[in-house]
């Protein structure tokens, strides 16, 4: 039963996230000259940066996946994201323990938005696909909401992530 239960969870995040990224991106007039993006989109060029294939890829690595939804218009994503960028610290951790999910689409899937749908948010989902809960930011109305001024915090809560990851599965 456990194992069905599982495999349905999985299965649910696929479809979520399959439908999520299918979603074709707003038109820009073809005056504009668009920079191509990394996956990224400025978060840390360097880290890599998984989309279709990342449940697949948090599985065979054993890695928390951290899901960030921001949107490219909002003034709070954009802070949140040079603070994300800039830290050192949280840059290496996130390049050599998780697995990134950045999406700037909003998911119909109540797991991934568990407490209501607001950009910037970031979510740890461990291997076995469960949106850990327990790890939020210091909001009471908005679970997973971070700023800039919430780094330490953030770096905190991704070593919680790392620790359950340890010790619970």
């Amino acid at each position: 039963m456990k194992m069905l239960k599982g495999l349905l969870s999985v299965l649910l995040v696929l479809v979520t996230l399959s439908s999520a990224m299918g979603k074709p991106e707003a038109t820009t007039p073809k005056k504009e000259k668009r920079i191509p993006q990394t996956l990224s989109r400025g978060w840390g060029d360097q880290l890599i940066q998984v989309r279709k294939a990342c449940i697949i890829y948090c599985l065979i690595r054993n890695k928390p996946l951290m899901v960030i939804f921001h949107l490219e218009d909002c003034p709070h994503s954009q802070s949140l994201k040079k603070a994300f960028a800039e830290d050192k610290v949280i840059q290496t951790l996130a390049d050599e323990e998780f697995v990134i999910l950045n999406l700037v689409y909003e998911t119909t899937d109540k797991h991934l938005s568990p407490d209501g749908q607001y950009v910037p948010r970031i979510l740890f989902v461990d291997p076995s696909m469960t949106v850990r809960a327990d790890i939020t930011g210091r909001y009471s109305n908005r679970l997973y909401a971070y700023e800039p001024a919430d780094m330490k915090l953030l770096l905190s809560n991704m070593q919680r992530a790392l620790k359950f990851l340890k010790t619970e599965l």
